[in-house]
């Protein structure tokens, strides 16, 4: 049986979100996000032009949550013993020995992940599911928690290697990073055009904190009709002639995987958390069912031509697919 959830770091939460304004504006949405993905042990793939504070967010909460951080370019001679590390010759004791590389932290950056060849993203992805790397003959097991945040430039696609659908996959969601509102950027630019701005932020959580916090958030409870209401989103992007989704049929070429209901399940328990309830409404599987659908829903060609996005399709099963189907 499942502990009673007791909220005991809801308050923490909040200064979490409140020594991060110290220094980061308007991204409350995606500080939301990243923090789903950190206390429940999803990976987040970002998506959004530069200049949006991604690298600033995730180095921040980094320092916020006394975790060590890592930011990697990626790049296209960047070789896989540059993610996990190598081995080395030690020439005073003439035997080989470990290099540990920049995976060996907990929050990892992977900037522009779809810059670097196949083998790179794949060592990555590999660190990301085993939660270890092998150099040599020896396994490291990756210290916890581990989480990959990585990122994509919408803009610049010359030179890419983009991400394989079974890989993009492997990502609990896909958070779209967007412009400030004008308020927030005035904010930003006050802000930043002071040369002397130079904020120290403080911690506020640790390890032990975000371990408890995880066992709190998996004893929130979810109706069955809910669970079974997933499942329903889940085989409407299987099957969408059989919950009345025409249009949407003739768009979509592959369908999400079963990770997607895990991730939807979990995610939405998150929420509820965050808002101070031991149960979880159908309102927080439908505020994040977009982040956790749009990177596994690959669309046609057709639908390019006729300019229709994942989310649009998500949009759709979301107002079709009722409760209790």
């Amino acid at each position: 049986m499942q502990p009673a959830t007791s909220f005991a770091y809801h308050t923490k939460i909040r200064e979490v979100f409140n020594e991060m304004s110290q220094v980061v504006v308007g991204q409350e949405r995606l500080l939301n996000r990243l923090l789903i993905g950190l206390f429940t042990g999803g990976h987040i793939l970002l998506e959004g032009v530069p200049g949006l504070a991604k690298t600033l967010t995730i180095n921040t909460l980094a320092k916020v949550l006394e975790l060590d951080f890592q930011r990697i370019q990626f790049t296209p001679d960047l070789l896989p013993a540059d993610l996990i590390g190598t081995m080395i010759f030690n020439q005073k004791t003439s035997e080989f020995e470990v290099k540990q590389g920049p995976i060996f932290a907990n929050l990892i950056l992977a900037d522009e992940v779809n810059r670097s060849p196949a083998k790179v993203q794949a060592a990555l992805l590999e660190a990301m599911q085993e939660k270890q790397v092998t150099i040599g003959e020896e396994t490291f097991v990756l210290d916890r928690p581990f989480l990959v945040l990585a990122t994509q430039n919408p803009v610049e696609q010359e030179g890419t290697y983009p991400l394989p659908e079974a890989q993009v996959d492997r990502f609990m969601m896909k958070v779209f990073v967007d412009y400030l509102s004008k308020d927030d950027e005035l904010a930003v630019m006050r802000r930043m055009s002071n040369m002397n701005f130079d904020y120290e932020v403080q911690p506020v959580l640790g390890k032990e904190d975000l371990v408890a916090i995880r066992d709190e958030i998996n004893g929130i409870t979810i109706s069955e009709t809910l669970e079974r209401h997933i499942i329903e989103l889940v085989f409407a992007t299987r099957r969408p002639m059989e919950y009345n989704l025409r249009d949407e049929a003739r768009y979509i070429q592959f369908r999400v995987s079963p990770r997607a209901s895990i991730h939807l399940n979990v995610a939405a328990k998150a929420l509820a958390y965050f808002d101070r309830r031991d149960y979880v409404l159908p309102e927080d599987i439908k505020e994040v069912a977009p982040d956790v659908f749009n990177h596994r829903i690959m669309l046609n060609y057709e639908a390019e031509a006729d300019g229709v996005t994942p989310l649009q399709v998500i949009d759709s099963i979301l107002r079709k697919v009722a409760i209790g189907r």
